[in-house]
């Protein structure tokens, strides 16, 4: 793996860009206020490229493709692939000894996914070339751009703590917004297109009793579900890897707080998913009385819950053990693998429209309605795009579990916890995907999926970890003094 590292003047190249961000807002602010106040928005974030807060942007990054992207509905403009993009030409152009530089793992296999994928874009460009476009660049272009900033980001234990540090806060101001919706029943900074999706769906998204299922800023309460369901695992890893006494209450309260809004979403696939993330921490915690600890706490937590709240564990129950449901996911399976049989080289075409139409054919009885998607995100590769994706985008996941597992073998006990949780984070997307669109859906949870991949993948910590594994006793002694002191300041 090439690492590379120079010196640039980026501090002068994104200084003009602010000013010269500044000087345009300022010439068509005249013509509307409203502009005025994007360009302040675009000042301070080229300010935050300036001082290089990486982390800080690439979080932004995934605010802004939930919350305007997807929830205020401005995917067009693409704003959150625009800012990764920036933010990866500023890496490379600011790369340094103490910011190095790095091609994505793999680079030869991400060209070769992003190759197989051309044809299914025409195809499905068929239908509407907008719609393929878009999911082009929403699921398989940005997978390799939020994979290669979390390469490079991380390119030690610290600044992977740091992403992890400020990933969980962001997951607990959505599952605070999720909390409120479900217990008030008000949905803070809602809009007027999100009140008409609630009130559309809100037969469909209502349980027995009258039970409604929390969706928040994700319009369904099964993408909310999944997204809690992934960054449950990152207060978790920084909980168990914390020193003091406040720092590890703050990231419990995380954890439970994000425990307590999923339980609002009343997600079968996503209960799933934290189970089987779960058991993988729990054996890669790297400290066996934390693993004890969080299994005791678990049964008792649950025992609590079922005293206490009886009524919601029925319901959730009930949801699980709805045979219909159930029915529907196989028939939609069994209908991909018949789509994927029929277009087995490069699929029916990228976006929901394409699959929505030429699906149809193939639909089997037991899918008793129309499907922009077969609720499997492998299945779902195979039938929009080829087999041969599939295999390619199967071939990449498993070597991201590889080269997370190697860089939890060289991490000291402490820091392996970090690692845990992000690997965990993986395999809970990856289990949800059995039962959603999670990997391949362009407005929940992918972008943060394949950051935490390429954060734990990233052969920058690999060869931070395996310089000081390589070091004599001595040099170990010290540099692992030194570590501690950097990482774990009383």
């Amino acid at each position: 793996m090439k690492v590379t590292g120079s010196t640039f003047p980026i501090s002068i190249f994104t200084g003009f860009l602010v000013v010269g961000a500044l000087l345009v807002g300022m010439v068509i602010g005249m013509f509307n206020p409203l502009y005025v106040f994007l360009a302040a928005g675009a000042l301070v974030l080229g300010f935050f490229y300036l001082i290089r807060l990486d982390e800080f942007i690439v979080v932004l990054v995934i605010i802004a493709h939930i919350m305007i992207d997807s929830y205020l509905g401005y995917a067009t403009y693409q704003l959150a692939l625009l800012m990764a993009l920036i933010l990866l030409l500023v890496c490379y152009l600011g790369r340094s000894a103490d910011h190095p530089w790095t091609e994505p793992r793999w680079f030869w296999l991400w060209f070769v996914f992003l190759v197989l994928t051309i044809v299914p874009l025409f195809e499905g460009g068929d239908f509407s070339l907008s719609n393929s476009f878009g999911y082009y660049l929403e699921v398989v272009f940005s997978a390799l751009v939020l994979f290669w900033i979390g390469n490079i980001i991380a390119k030690d234990v610290a600044a992977m703590r740091r992403v992890f540090q400020l990933l969980a806060l962001m997951a607990t101001l959505f599952a605070i917004h999720t909390l409120i919706q479900a217990t008030t029943g008000v949905f803070l900074f809602e809009t007027a297109k999100a009140r008409e999706e609630l009130q559309a769906y809100a037969t469909y998204f209502q349980l027995g009793g009258g039970t409604s299922r929390a969706s928040s800023f994700f319009g369904n309460p099964n993408g909310n579900g999944i997204f809690l369901a992934v960054c449950v695992f990152l207060p978790l890893g920084l909980f168990v890897e914390g020193k003091g006494f406040w720092k590890k209450a703050f990231y419990l309260l995380e954890t439970l707080t994000v425990l307590a809004a999923l339980a609002c979403t009343y997600s079968t696939g996503s209960w799933a998913a934290t189970v089987g993330g779960l058991v993988l921490f729990i054996v890669l915690a790297g400290r066996i009385k934390y693993s004890v600890l969080i299994v005791a706490a678990l049964l008792l937590m649950a025992g609590m819950v079922v005293v206490l709240f009886p009524d919601q564990i029925a319901v959730q129950l009930s949801h699980s053990s709805d045979t219909s449901d159930t029915s529907l996911h196989l028939g939609g399976w069994e209908t991909a693998i018949r789509v994927a049989e029929a277009y087995p080289l490069f699929g029916v075409g990228l976006g929901d429209e394409a699959y929505l139409v030429r699906a149809e054919p193939y639909r089997v009885a037991a899918q008793t309605k129309p499907l922009a998607e077969p609720d499997n995100s492998f299945l779902q590769w195979g039938a929009i795009a080829g087999i041969p994706t599939m295999v390619v985008f199967l071939v990449l996941l498993g070597l991201i579990f590889w080269a997370a597992w190697r860089n939890w073998l060289a991490a000291d006990p402490r820091s392996r916890a970090l690692f845990a949780g992000g690997t965990a984070a993986i395999l809970a997307l990856s289990i949800n995907s059995l039962t959603v669109d999670g990997w391949t859906s362009p407005v929940d949870i992918q972008f943060l999926g394949w950051l935490i991949a390429g954060v734990v993948a990233s052969p920058l910590v690999t060869q931070h970890l395996s310089s000081w594994r390589d070091t004599g006793p001595a040099e170990k002694k010290v540099e692992t003094d030194a570590r501690v002191m950097l990482a774990y300041p009383e």
